[in-house]
């Protein structure tokens, strides 16, 4: 399974699709409590700015053909986390200059196959971005090598392509399409074979029609014979046409189906060639790990300005309520996303760090604003055992 990015201009009703806020015909109610949201601000609210933005920097309006605001559709795993989306806005923000500033994830779309009658889900993420260049004021410009780069930012952001684990589920899931493939070729065969055996064999003898003629002679009526043989091969011939189509069809599945397993396996070679230098070189294992942490910082950072939002009234003046919920936020992230706790220990062990984040949360900062925000119910988790109330601020 491959990802793929593709930003266009949001439409009007992007919010009220991508935050559920009516209902739609094509989605399963029951499956929308697993989908996840994060906002930072308006589609509205945002334009406005842009447009101020834009007098203020270049001295005119924003052309009216402008598309300052768009959205795209990701292609996701099941597994894919809010922190993943995250580290993908970051990267475009800090490549490209795009902005995201809403992330819908919808795991209640997709269709019912006809033939097996099971779902078939259509796991994929909106992202809302600012389109703005923000030396100029106007609208970002952008190369054909930039959406490439797109393409080349999600896929490493979301681990759909270099993901050990991913690449060996995905090879087994071709390999056990090839299987099926297979089985499916061979009963064509089969059938082919059988329908050649019937056309040489003499069932077509019942086809014959005899009659008796006035002297009471038994005479093949030559006629009505001629008609049932007749429409007896056009049958057989449109089987035989269909069948040997098929065939040619599943053939062509299976070479592509076993290119694609080729791939798979040259990319997870690579991984392990990857990994190996991970393990024995201490500059780039140390590269790695830094862009992790800043990941991580990225993510918390988010969930700190997103739980003001939600709770804007919390008493935080006192330290021990400020802890108890910071551990909270830490917890949860670490649960959602599946960060190790040690990633956030070592983020608070950093002294500059520990005090900008608590004083995020309890003051906040000059880009917060106060969106809307989409409340959505959530499944009920098993508590997770973690403990961060050694976090020291």
């Amino acid at each position: 399974m491959k990802t793929s990015i593709n930003f266009k201009e949001a439409k009007a009703d992007s919010e009220m699709h991508n935050f559920r806020k009516k209902t739609f015909e094509y989605i399963r109610k029951e499956l929308t409590v697993n989908n996840e949201y994060w906002q930072h601000e308006k589609i509205s609210d945002r334009i406005q700015k842009i447009k101020a933005y834009c007098k203020e920097k270049s001295g005119r309006k924003l052309q009216r053909n402008a598309m300052p605001v768009r959205e795209a559709v990701v292609v996701i795993r099941e597994d894919t986390t809010m922190k993943d989306l995250h580290d993908l806005s970051r990267r475009l923000e800090q490549e490209l200059g795009i902005r995201v500033f809403q992330i819908a994830i919808h795991k209640d779309e997709g269709h019912w196959d006809k033939e097996s009658k099971e779902w078939k889900p259509n796991y994929h993420a909106h992202l809302v971005a600012d389109w703005q260049d923000q030396k100029t004021g106007k609208t970002l410009k952008h190369q054909s090598f930039h959406y490439s780069k797109m393409q080349d930012l999600a896929a490493e952001c979301l681990g759909m392509e270099r993901g050990t684990s991913g690449s060996i589920g995905r090879l087994e899931a071709v390999e056990f399409k090839i299987q099926k493939k297979e089985e499916e070729l061979k009963a064509l065969e089969i059938k082919m074979q059988e329908m050649t055996a019937q056309l040489a064999s003499g069932k077509f003898n019942d086809l014959i029609i005899k009659e008796t003629n006035f002297l009471g002679i038994e005479q093949i009526n030559l006629d009505k014979t001629t008609r049932n043989y007749g429409d007896a091969f056009r049958l057989y011939n449109a089987e035989l046409l269909k069948a040997s189509k098929e065939l040619e069809a599943k053939n062509k599945n299976m070479s592509e189906l076993k290119k694609e397993i080729g791939n798979l396996k040259k990319e997870i070679a690579d991984l392990k060639s990857r990994n190996t230098i991970l393990l024995t070189d201490p500059d780039i294992f140390a590269i790695e790990k830094k862009k992790y942490q800043e990941s991580v910082m990225d993510a918390l950072e988010k969930s700190i300005r997103l739980e003001r939002m939600k709770n804007p009234d919390a008493q935080r003046t006192d330290d021990k309520n400020l802890l108890a919920e910071m551990n909270k936020i830490c917890n949860e992230l670490s649960v959602s996303n599946h960060i190790p706790i040690s990633a956030f220990e070592h983020i608070f062990k950093a002294v500059e760090l520990a005090a900008g984040l608590f004083s995020l949360l309890r003051f906040g900062d000059a880009s917060d604003v106060e969106p809307e925000i989409i409340h959505v119910p959530k499944k009920k988790k098993k508590k997770s055992g973690i403990n961060t109330t050694k976090l020291k601020h």
